[in-house]
């Protein structure tokens, strides 16, 4: 876990959270050491000890980090939303805002779960669960008032964080589309998806995404 500091000490530790960011972003968490990234904010290896316990610990700090900031954004973006429509086309619009301007962190979140310890992997799932609860009850509320044709929306939850998310692997900013238009064109895939006749959810990437 991140160590106890002062206020000069929280700006270091910052610096090496981001730092951090940067080199498990490019090289992945395995590769990275501990010289790579003392080098990078200015520091002696032994002195990235005085912030955080190990590599392991500062893992955890910048995934903990991005999932709770995640959860705390979502929640107050989409507080006072109580029409199931206006609230998914809510979700899907700051999910993808979100994501394109946090790329190597929603990176990080996926691809490094897998190095997490149990503990550690625990308490992040659990933000991921929170947080897909926010689309899976607006799902379940629109599904039983009749507004979305679907039957699963569990499934549902999955599949469309899935497509949203994935914006992440093509995505870059000065592209030929604004974020502005993205966000229209993504919103209406997911309303679609859960307005269609047949009432099929989008189908799901076989690996589930962290978001």
């Amino acid at each position: 876990m991140a160590r106890t500091i002062g206020s000069n000490g929280a700006r270091t530790a910052e610096a090496i959270r981001q730092a951090g960011v940067k080199l498990i972003y490019r090289h992945g968490y395995e590769a990275m050491s501990l010289r790579q990234l003392a080098a990078e904010v200015g520091l002696q290896s032994g002195s990235l000890y005085k912030y955080f316990d190990n590599k392991q610990s500062l893992l955890f700090d910048i995934v903990r980090e991005h999932m709770a900031d995640l959860l705390a954004k979502a929640e107050a973006d989409l507080a006072g939303i109580d029409d199931p429509m206006a609230r998914l086309k809510a979700f899907s619009a700051f999910h993808l805002r979100y994501h394109m301007q946090r790329m190597a962190h929603v990176f990080i979140a996926n691809m490094e779960i897998r190095s997490l310890d149990d503990d550690h992997r625990a308490m992040v799932v659990g933000l991921r669960r929170r947080y897909e609860n926010l689309l899976e009850d607006t799902l379940r509320e629109g599904a039983q008032a009749g507004v979305f044709k679907i039957t699963e929306p569990k499934v549902a939850t999955y599949a469309i964080i899935s497509m949203l998310t994935g914006i992440c692997m093509w995505y870059r900013p000065g592209g030929r589309l604004s974020q502005d238009q993205l966000v229209d064109i993504y919103t209406g895939l997911v309303v679609d998806g859960v307005t269609g006749p047949q009432g099929v959810p989008v189908k799901a990437d076989k690996h589930r995404a962290l978001v």
